[in-house]
């Protein structure tokens, strides 16, 4: 059982369609439809009359739903109130943000902050793109930091979570000098792809560079993981060539430990993007938005210095 099931159930018994929820849950709707079949089959009887339309509920749904919505409430209710006597000892913020900018970039970022702002209570709450944007939706941070790409749309309202760009980062395809040799690969001898997993944004940024540069290279994906993280880890150990962010490997890059590989084509810019809930209105975070909405609106400054590779 997840608190998300109930909330997606009563989603769906308020609007009475699979599709609206799912846009009012910020998922797919074969994903909205698969948790409302998984809190089903929890429950052991079916809730939703699929049979008609509008979707109505069974007498099952219709008895549940005033449990579902107690309970949420409820919880809710008792979480506010924990929350409540940990801000009253001292007022936090709390950041979601995809796990290699939780390294590369909030250290120094948070830096700058506090050189304008002072002292600031901090919470970091790293993760993959879909549970930092369920966190944000869901309440449970006032920041979310992640990379963004004007081909790969994160759906969140604009009006209920404003955005603003902090940095421009480049995605790169780097390999071992070794490694590197291997370019452009045949199918005899590929070069060895260490790839995203296809859940997360930064494998949907590399599936538009791999549209782009379709036959111009042999690629065989040899290992998976979501972390950019992990990826260069394996990158340098020679198993292979990697997508990473150019702000996560400035000293492998001046080393030559990593070098690019491919021309301008295998390059794809990312932004570092820091959404904000509209909900969230305690002063800390209130301080952080107005310092950044209020700097002049000159380009944005790359993450790092360019390299020759571009």
């Amino acid at each position: 059982m997840e608190l998300k099931w109930l909330e997606d159930f009563v989603s769906l018994a308020n609007t009475r369609s699979f599709s609206r929820s799912a846009q009012e849950r910020n998922v797919t709707q074969p994903a909205f439809s698969r948790r409302i079949r998984q809190l089903e089959l929890w429950l052991g009887t079916d809730l939703i009359d699929r049979s008609t339309y509008p979707t109505t509920l069974t007498s099952s749904g219709q008895s549940f739903r005033s449990v579902a919505e107690e309970f949420i409430t409820g919880m809710y209710r008792q979480r506010d109130e924990f929350r409540g006597a940990r801000s009253r000892a001292g007022a936090s913020i709390r950041f979601s943000a995809l796990h290699t900018l939780s390294l590369t970039f909030f250290p120094k970022w948070l830096r700058e902050m506090e050189s304008a702002l002072g002292p600031l209570n901090t919470r970091m709450m790293p993760g993959n793109l879909h549970d930092c944007v369920e966190s944000l939706t869901e309440g449970d941070c006032d920041f979310l930091l992640c990379y963004g790409h004007d081909q790969v749309p994160i759906l969140l309202d604009p009006a209920l979570y404003p955005s603003v760009t902090l940095a421009r980062d480049r995605l790169l395809l780097v390999a071992t000098p070794e490694e590197a040799r291997r370019f452009p690969g045949d199918d005899a001898n590929p070069l060895r792809l260490l790839a995203y997993t296809a859940d997360c944004l930064l494998g949907r940024v590399v599936d538009q560079i791999m549209e782009r540069i379709n036959g111009r290279c042999r690629l065989e994906v040899f290992y998976e993981n979501p972390m950019a993280e992990a990826l260069k880890a394996m990158a340098l150990e020679g198993h292979g060539a990697a997508w990473l962010p150019e702000s996560a490997i400035p000293r492998e890059l001046a080393t030559g430990a990593l070098t690019p590989v491919g021309d301008a084509d295998f390059v794809s810019p990312l932004d570092v993007r820091l959404y904000r809930s509209l909900r969230k209105t305690k002063p800390p975070v209130i301080g952080v938005w107005s310092y950044i909405s209020a700097r002049p609106s000159a380009p944005v400054p790359p993450l790092v210095g360019r390299s020759s590779h571009s």
